[in-house]
């Protein structure tokens, strides 16, 4: 296979797979909307609840109280970080895999929360993980897609961190 159809296979794999949890997240906030009361937790087992919330803001409901021109900032933003994602993925050498999967796991998650804000102006949010009765934020698919993908591109920086001898002698290289 030709390299330009191996790197372009791979962007739309790496492409699909963002796709993929965009999807899931689609589905199982439509599924948590239209079955489960705001408010009202649905204890699954102890310490996991669906409890549906709806986040006018940002992460940690940051803005949800702004008035409502935070919709549109948080749009354009998402919609920003989303294009530049895209590029970076398509343009991601292919030795870089921890990277990749890093990439559309992060693209998958801000396309499931860009898709509410733009067409209900809230994100749905529907898992609640609690210890006694302290209770972590609500949150959904799209943001443990984002967490996961930010904690693998943390990994992949130190990873590849180069070595302090590496450092040294790129510095006496450039003498």
């Amino acid at each position: 296979m030709p390299a330009e159809l191996k790197i372009q296979f791979r962007t739309s794999v790496l492409l699909s797979t963002s796709f993929l949890i965009f999807i899931v997240d689609r589905l199982t906030k439509y599924l948590c909307d239209t079955n489960l009361i705001p408010g009202q937790p649905v204890t699954v087992f102890p310490g996991f609840d669906l409890l549906l919330a709806y986040n006018s803001g940002a992460a940690f409901s940051f803005l949800s109280d702004a008035g409502g021109w935070q919709r549109w900032l948080l749009t354009g933003f998402s919609s920003t970080i989303s294009v530049l994602l895209i590029i970076w993925i398509i343009r991601l050498p292919k030795q870089e895999k921890l990277s990749a999967i890093a990439l559309c796991l992060i693209l998958g998650g801000a396309l499931g929360n860009l898709y509410d804000r733009m067409f209900h102006g809230y994100v749905v949010d529907f898992i609640s993980v609690y210890y006694q009765s302290y209770r972590f934020a609500t949150f959904n698919i799209a943001d443990s897609s984002v967490f996961m993908g930010a904690c693998l591109m943390i990994l992949d920086i130190f990873k590849n961190r180069p070595e302090p001898s590496q450092i040294a002698e790129k510095n006496d290289s450039d003498e």
